[in-house]
């Protein structure tokens, strides 16, 4: 059990999908704990395997003090959606508005390997969808409308954890500005 570094946006791991698990054994017991941990000490309401680095279909919830996890997800979604903030421990610091369904059903494993079913409205639901999309190479600003999009990916760029520096604005020193005529 070990609180593990989280992967930022940047990280190819945080667009590749991840890989359903076969082997319900040791390691992957291990790994539920490490997400656990790591998410409670973030702390944040879920935490895929592709943000600690790991490429496979397992994550971990606390959403209203029950605390949980799913390997293998297969969701049903409610046509009814809700419109609500949203942020990722990936992308620190953030939060916008994302439409999601209002409700779910989630079909999948625990990590013993038996048959589980998780049913969730609202915040449960957002969270199991979010960190479904995270096993997909999806992140919730890829769900944002285009204006929403723009406004994070400026915000990600000015970030301290970003990684690089932010481009300095340079005014062309010519008459027509950088434009072609």
């Amino acid at each position: 059990m070990a609180v593990q570094p989280i992967r930022l946006f940047g990280d190819p791991v945080l667009r590749t999908p991840a890989e359903p698990v076969t082997d319900f054994d040791k390691e992957l017991r291990t790994l539920v704990r490490d997400l656990t941990d790591t998410m409670l000490d973030a702390p944040g309401l879920g935490l895929a395997a592709p943000q600690i680095g790991v490429g496979l279909r397992v994550f971990t919830y606390h959403v209203d003090g029950v605390i949980g996890h799913l390997v293998n997800p297969d969701l049903d979604l409610s046509e009814e959606e809700q419109f609500g903030p949203e942020g990722c421990l990936s992308l620190p610091g953030l939060r916008f508005d994302c439409r999601r369904a209002m409700r779910v059903i989630a079909k999948g494993y625990t990590m013993y390997g038996e048959p589980v079913t998780i049913e969730g409205s609202e915040l449960l639901a957002r969270c199991i969808q979010h960190e479904t999309d995270h096993l997909d190479g999806i992140l919730f600003i890829d769900r944002l409308d285009q204006e929403a999009r723009k406004e994070a990916l400026r915000l990600i760029r000015e970030a301290e954890w970003a990684g690089g520096q932010v481009p300095e604005v340079r005014v062309s020193p010519h008459p027509t500005l950088g434009r072609a005529l």
